[in-house]
């Protein structure tokens, strides 16, 4: 979630991960602040974590039920990462999981494939993996020189480039499929980068603390820092359609863009809850997911968003659409499968949305 780890990891949850067994400190300000995947974890840490795995669906093996940070399709397969150097791996649609060798033990927290064989995993220590095999095996390809460097999340646009931000505004890029990471600067300020998010043809976008909303508008182009509603952490700028973006992150926050992020419109939320991460699932339908509990639908693009209560009590990192169509959400319970709201008799709250 997001961040997920100590720096606001990469959402919120991730940055929970680093919290639980890491500590930074830096002159600039305090140390990381949480994320939501930080909060994930001191969440479960403070009273979740006694509770029993997650009601929902059929049992997980041991592999997968470890805090888990963020995951990928890649083809058929899904790969997971998390923490202690988890790397986890299904080939059917999350039913079964094998637990894959791993070249660290630091803390991953994002991951993203270029094709059906290339592929990046970024994590605390400044470690970045890659595979060549389609997930199936790793090998560390980098380190950053400051061991104190939090990775947060890496996006993959082809197979010879990629991106990994994190924390205090870290960005190293490469051209060359990773035999060189050069240190990049996409702002003049230091603030932690949660997320990045592919947007339409060359475009990506980046989610951050204090209200850091950023548009690449190529790889090879300055980042452009967009208007920001609101000076809360996000951990989300997702693309809804063309020109229509969404920004989600602390206490509800939920804002929607349709140009492009030149100006945003509050959306009201019927959650004042942390959320980490949102998915568009293949009916048109958006669900945001974080905190323990908050799960938020909407079936109107994101201009309107109803409450949904699906049988999970622990909070969610990421969520995927497996090949199935099953729900597959990725958190401080490991992985469970959910039924879509599409397809759930889960009632959605009609709690009234407040402004």
């Amino acid at each position: 979630m997001s961040s997920r780890r100590q720096p606001e990891h990469s959402g919120a949850m991730r940055a929970l991960a680093g919290n639980s067994h890491q500590s930074s400190t830096r002159s600039v300000r305090n140390p990381l602040p949480l994320t939501l995947r930080q909060l994930i974890v001191l969440v479960s840490l403070l009273g979740l974590a006694l509770a029993p795995l997650a009601h929902a669906a059929s049992p997980i093996p041991h592999a997968a039920r470890g805090l888990l940070l963020d995951a990928a399709l890649n083809g058929h397969a899904i790969v997971a990462v998390g923490e202690r150097g988890a790397i986890v791996r299904s080939v059917d649609s999350g039913e079964t999981w094998e637990s894959l060798a791993s070249p660290t033990h630091a803390t991953l927290t994002g991951i993203a494939f270029a094709n059906p064989t290339i592929g990046w995993v970024v994590g605390h220590d400044g470690v970045i993996l890659y595979t060549r095999d389609g997930g199936e095996t790793w090998t560390e390809q980098f380190h950053a020189e400051d061991r104190e460097t939090v990775f947060l999340d890496v996006a993959a646009i082809d197979t010879a480039r990629a991106i990994a931000i994190g924390a205090f505004g870290v960005c190293y890029t490469t051209r060359d499929s990773g035999r060189n990471w050069l240190r990049q600067h996409l702002s003049e300020e230091d603030n932690h980068l949660n997320r990045i998010t592919h947007g339409h043809d060359s475009e990506l976008f980046i989610a951050g603390e204090r209200g850091t909303l950023l548009r690449l508008p190529a790889f090879n182009k300055p980042a452009e820092r967009l208007a920001s509603p609101h000076e809360a952490s996000f951990y989300g700028l997702t693309p809804v359609s063309t020109d229509t973006l969404l920004a989600y992150g602390l206490r509800g926050h939920i804002y929607r863009s349709q140009d492009d992020g030149s100006s945003w419109q509050r959306v009201a939320s019927p959650l004042p809850a942390l959320f980490s991460n949102a998915l568009r699932l293949k009916s048109g339908t958006i669900i945001l997911s974080g905190q323990a509990r908050a799960f938020l639908v909407s079936r109107d693009a994101g201009r309107t968003f109803r409450a949904w209560q699906p049988p999970l009590t622990t909070a969610v990192a990421e969520l995927l659409e497996a090949p199935n169509g099953l729900l597959l959400a990725f958190g401080e319970a490991g992985v469970t499968r959910l039924e879509p709201p599409d397809n759930n008799s889960a009632p959605e709250a009609p709690a009234p949305l407040s402004p």
